[in-house]
């Protein structure tokens, strides 16, 4: 892991960006994006910039079950709003969170990821170490899967909507052995309330426990951090 701690989560998100533009450059072309908070500021700099995405592929991580993509609260139109109606890919790949099977929509989504290895991909952090929708517990082999949220995801996702009854508790969820087979990761986190997990991902063992300590293991890992984020860190 390359730990890289910034002043502020802008210089984090232009740190980030500077990654993806040598990433084009040298040749990169399928990349695995994240939603959330997190983000938002680095997909504005990327719609700002000259970057073109038009020969490029997008895999998104994630997507809530029960929300299509006409709602506000998906992940599909998260995307549209927050980068691709700014840049265009030549392709977009996100769960089908509406779908009528399940199970074949895990199978289409692992064929995707099978048939588009991910160069760069792109990670923000949950408050309990889940990166994607593995929460803790989720075998650090798994593909595309189907899972329950965990009440304490589901209390970080509150804000988002207007009650209780509305949070989705089930997502469709790129596996933790897909989103090792990419390339590069970028992994993002801000805030203090970040701090703990961070600490885990860093100096923690490797455990199902907190499932972004299995990035441990890989040999090209960005944690892109602001100083409260890192505030635990011993090195």
């Amino acid at each position: 892991m390359r730990v890289e701690v910034y002043r502020s989560s802008e210089e984090a998100s232009l740190r980030a960006l500077e990654i993806f533009s040598s990433s084009l450059q040298e040749g990169a072309d399928v990349f695995g994006m994240a939603t959330g908070s997190t983000p938002e500021r680095l997909y504005e700099l990327l719609s700002q910039s000259d970057i073109d995405f038009s020969k490029a592929v997008s895999i998104n991580l994630d997507e809530y079950v029960g929300l299509d993509e006409s709602n506000s609260q998906s992940y599909a139109y998260y995307m549209k709003k927050h980068l691709f109606k700014d840049k265009p890919f030549k392709a977009t790949y996100i769960p089908n969170g509406h779908t009528q099977s399940i199970e074949e929509e895990l199978n289409r989504y692992d064929q995707i990821i099978e048939e588009n290895p991910i160069d760069l991909q792109l990670l923000g952090l949950g408050s309990n170490g889940h990166i994607g929708f593995n929460e803790p517990g989720t075998d650090l082999d798994a593909p595309t899967s189907l899972v329950q949220l965990t009440q304490s995801t589901i209390q970080d996702n509150q804000r988002f909507f207007d009650s209780k009854e509305e949070i989705p508790t089930q997502a469709i969820t790129m596996g933790i052995g897909s989103i090792l087979k990419a390339k590069k990761i970028i992994v993002m986190a801000f805030g203090s309330q970040k701090a703990q997990a961070v600490k885990g991902m860093i100096e923690g063992p490797v455990t199902s426990d907190l499932p972004a300590s299995v990035l441990q293991n890989h040999p090209n890992v960005y944690v892109l951090l602001d100083k409260a984020a890192a505030s635990l860190l011993k090195r």
